[in-house]
């Protein structure tokens, strides 16, 4: 079967679109309602069958760029997505599953900004019920039932990437439990079909032994319980290029590390046409022509706007989270601890995340910057919270790895801090042909998708050949993927790799390497595993970490990976993960890269110096760092 993805253009269906109170309605001149939901079932099959094809790939990056070149003024793009994160990559999938022709750039690479650096939490909205039913606000009661709705469907959609999290709350006086356990009860009950677990309430003791670094008894107070309610958590990064690669194999055409230097204009009418892009990579330069450009840039929204408009008003209101990573005993395996408040106001959480703890605070006032760093007070801020919880000694020489993202919230001009700003999504086509979409959050970003697909057809009058398809279409590596389709990996192959003397010796697929494989490519991890067997890239790339060598080679081919940044920090997860073991496998990473990109020894030179400068922001050199060996 041929590797090129199928294009849903060529059904050649037209269809009218009716603006009805804000919504979009898709009426045929030709066919009646039933026959476009069979044209939507049979298109619905045909990518689920695509998708999940073994043999069918992405694109060439060079592919994905003439067809982007090649959408000229006379043949233009239905719609050119700006901005690559969760929600740029739903677009151009929602998009492209219509039938629409679609075409993404990204100035860095996928999951680069926001996207990667989120709570790795499925939120289901529990916080809203609380503000819902305080406020008698019907407005916050709304987003507890779509966030819920959006969680099951997006845990649905990426199964090997995404699980349930039990979330532990301690409570210190029997008001506490009372008030916990009450308002979890009635989040269970708000859910309905879509709870994951139901909530349940343990006591000090039961809670000991479910979290054994969790302080029983403290300076000035006891604890009386805790109670437990489930979440959902994901890998971020991978779910976006996931996102990003289900969109190519379904017609878009996606560039990473392709940047807008300036928006395209019509010299009549002053719309926005398309936009003049530039290859990081190699320097070229060309215009892409489309009908309908969708701003979907995460903190970068207002400087695409800019092109646009200079006196534009801003729409952002730029907002940081500080993350930590810890050793896995912080937290027990399968549990996390959630602190709704803690002494100035703020949810401190310690999360189970990939064999780590991961621990951060809410979101605090910020500046826009590429790439933004935790100060020091905030990791201290962190170490200090979770402190005051648990029964261990918590230090800032355990700190594995440290990050700050910037989340793009939605401004409402009454709010006074950042935790009352909306955290609804906002599109709006406030220049003609530039439609822009900011705000919202992780979990929701499908439907987002879907209402900047349906403002780009109503914008750009354009002819979908079907409604959206993403509500129920997996991801690719969703498809057919299983719990334990980890074993076959185990059963089937070995790791072949290379000694320091050069010999290839054979290696055990253990079952951490093949959990590991598994969950973060579901069905294709067969491919990553048949590269680590056949060209003896079975190595692990860090001491004490599953990454296997055959996963830079794969990426490579199959996942646009295109620096070794883009590897240790969205392919794989290393560099959120260990600061130090990502600086000791670099050597090994960018070597393989070269093999697979043809680099020269300047390019290897330059990869060096520009990952060592980004770990720099992860606070590398304060972190922790072991020599506990050599790789296995």
């Amino acid at each position: 079967m041929s590797s090129t993805p199928l294009r849903l253009r060529r059904l050649g269906i037209s269809a009218a679109v009716i603006a009805a109170g804000g919504a979009a309605v898709f009426l045929s001149p030709s066919i009646s309602s039933n026959d476009v939901r069979g044209v939507a079932n049979n298109q619905l099959e045909t990518l689920r069958r695509t998708i999940a094809d073994p043999t069918v790939s992405v694109p060439s990056r060079s592919v994905q760029e003439s067809a982007l070149i090649g959408a000229s003024a006379v043949n233009p793009l239905d719609i050119l997505v700006i901005g690559g994160g969760a929600t740029g990559s739903g677009v151009a999938l929602d998009a492209s599953t219509r039938g629409l022709k679609v075409g993404l750039v990204e100035r860095e690479d996928f999951a680069a900004g926001t996207s990667s650096r989120s709570t790795k939490l499925i939120h289901g909205g529990v916080r809203y019920l609380e503000k819902a039913v305080f406020n008698l606000d019907y407005g916050q009661l709304k987003l507890v039932f779509h966030a819920l709705k959006e969680r099951k469907q997006f845990i649905e959609n990426a199964p090997h990437l995404c699980n349930a999290l039990p979330c532990m709350t301690p409570c210190f006086d029997w008001l506490e439990v009372v008030y916990f356990w009450a308002g979890l009860k009635m989040y269970d009950l708000v859910a309905g079909p879509r709870l994951l677990h139901l909530s349940r309430y343990y006591s000090a003791k039961e809670s000991a032994e479910l979290f054994p670094t969790l302080a029983i008894k403290g300076k000035d107070r006891n604890l009386r319980g805790t109670v437990v309610y489930y979440d959902g958590q994901m890998n971020d990064s991978r779910v976006n290029v996931a996102l990003a690669c289900t969109a190519a194999l379904s017609g878009a055409a996606i560039l990473n590390h392709a940047e807008v230097v300036s928006l395209l204009k019509d010299d009549d009418t002053g719309r926005v046409i398309g936009a003049k892009i530039r290859d990081r990579l190699t320097g070229n330069e060309f215009e892409t022509y489309a009908k309908v450009v969708v701003n979907a840039a995460g903190p970068f929204v207002d400087a695409v706007r800019k092109m646009a408009d200079k006196e534009v008003q801003m729409m952002i209101s730029p907002s940081s989270g500080v993350h930590i990573i810890l050793p896995d005993y912080y937290s027990p395996e399968g549990m996390g601890l959630i602190v709704p408040k803690t002494k100035d106001g703020r949810v401190v959480f310690m999360l189970p995340w990939l064999g780590r703890t991961v621990a951060g605070t809410t979101d605090s006032n910020t500046v826009i910057t590429p790439l933004p760093e935790p100060h020091e007070d905030e990791i201290q801020f962190i170490l200090d919270a979770i402190s005051d919880y648990l029964n261990v000694k918590v230090r800032r020489t355990d700190v594995l790895s440290a990050w700050s993202g910037i989340r793009p919230l939605a401004v409402d001009p009454t709010a006074k801090s950042t935790e009352s700003i909306s955290r609804d999504h906002v599109v709006c086509e406030d220049y003609p042909g530039l439609v822009t979409i900011t705000g919202g959050k992780w979990t929701t970003y499908r439907s987002m998708a879907e209402d900047a697909v349906d403002a780009a057809i109503k914008s750009g009058k354009l002819s979908p050949a079907n409604e959206s398809l993403t509500h129920s279409l997996r991801l690719i590596g969703g498809e057919g993927w299983e719990p334990s389709s980890f074993t076959s990996l185990a059963q089937q192959f070995v790791r072949m790799k290379k000694s320091y003397g050069g010999k290839v010796v054979p290696g055990a697929m253990d079952s951490a390497a093949a959990k590991h494989l598994s969950h973060a490519y579901g069905t294709k991890a067969e491919e990553v595993a048949k590269i680590a067997q056949d060209e003896a890239l079975g190595k692990r790339l860090a001491h004490g970490y599953p990454f296997l060598e055959a996963e830079v080679a794969y990426c490579a081919r199959h996942e646009y990976c295109e620096s070794a940044v883009d590897f240790i920090a969205r392919r794989s997860r290393l560099a959120f993960l260990d600061t130090d073991a990502a600086r000791r496998a670099l050597p090994r990473i960018i070597e393989i890269l070269a093999t697979e990109h043809k680099w020269d020894k300047s390019r290897q030179k330059l990869e060096v110096e520009n990952t060592k400068e980004f770990l720099e922001t992860f606070k590398s050199s304060k972190n922790a760092q072991f020599h506990d060996g050599k790789h296995e």
